[in-house]
């Protein structure tokens, strides 16, 4: 279970996050703050695993709360103000969630903080990097299991402070494990970063549209710094125009 404090100066968006809460059998509310100062002293006697944590309030902004407070639990952002995303991010919270949210939306976040509180705290030691690596494939540790990996089978790597989603045609495996290890281990002509919380497996992508990039039903963000070395790798190399096509006989 995990232990969890609405934190939001709007009556109505402290019930409705409330009532998500009670529908999801893996949390359990144990507290509901109007501000962060309640917040700050409701911690000091009854510690949480996670903070569904506004931005705009008075006395102390959710984003305040995070700067002050050294080594907080788990944290979702939730507020009806986009802008602060980045920097929401930057402080490391795990999600953010913008005003209305959504059950479906609540319910991906509420998964999400899940499968990081398994990996933080697993029922048996688990290792930070693969324990067994090949040519074609490469181990994980998952929980208490090892995971076999072929490198060929990977859509593409989702990486979140120290653990990785490794997405694969097989299904989806998260390990304790930093990006950049994972990233130094894949073969570099056969996979590209294309953000700071992604890799792709280049001969997987269908579609590039704007700033995301197909995978079978994925949508994959690219950030700017990267689109250039995308477009020129992932396409300009490969593509087929009136001047590059041979001529019909």
């Amino acid at each position: 279970m995990i232990n969890c404090v609405i934190t939001d100066d709007e009556p109505l968006a402290r019930e409705g996050i409330a009532s998500y809460v009670k529908e999801i059998d893996f949390l359990t509310l144990t507290g509901i703050c109007e501000n962060p100062v309640e917040l700050v002293n409701l911690l000091k006697r009854q510690p949480a695993d996670l903070i569904f944590l506004d931005i705009q309030m008075p006395k102390l902004s959710g984003l305040d709360f995070l700067k002050m407070v050294q080594n907080p639990p788990m944290v979702i952002i939730t507020t009806a103000f986009p802008e602060y995303a980045l920097e929401g991010f930057q402080l490391n919270v795990l999600d953010y969630l913008l005003k209305p949210i959504t059950f479906d939306r609540f319910f991906r976040s509420a998964t999400k903080a899940r499968d990081y509180h398994q990996l933080v705290n697993p029922p048996a030691k688990n290792n930070s990097t693969p324990v067994e690596a090949g040519a074609d494939h490469f181990f994980i540790k998952c929980g208490s299991r090892y995971e076999k990996i072929q490198v060929e089978d990977i859509l593409f790597v989702e990486g979140m402070q120290n653990y990785v989603s490794i997405y694969t045609r097989k299904g989806k495996y998260i390990t304790l494990l930093y990006l950049k290890n994972l990233e130094q281990q894949l073969p570099a002509q056969a996979f590209i970063r294309v953000h700071k919380s992604y890799i792709v497996a280049v001969n997987k992508i269908d579609s590039i549209q704007g700033n995301e990039i197909c995978i079978q039903s994925h949508q994959i963000p690219i950030s700017r710094n990267y689109r250039e070395a995308v477009i020129q790798q992932v396409v300009m190399n490969r593509l087929w125009d009136k001047v590059s096509r041979p001529p019909l006989p």
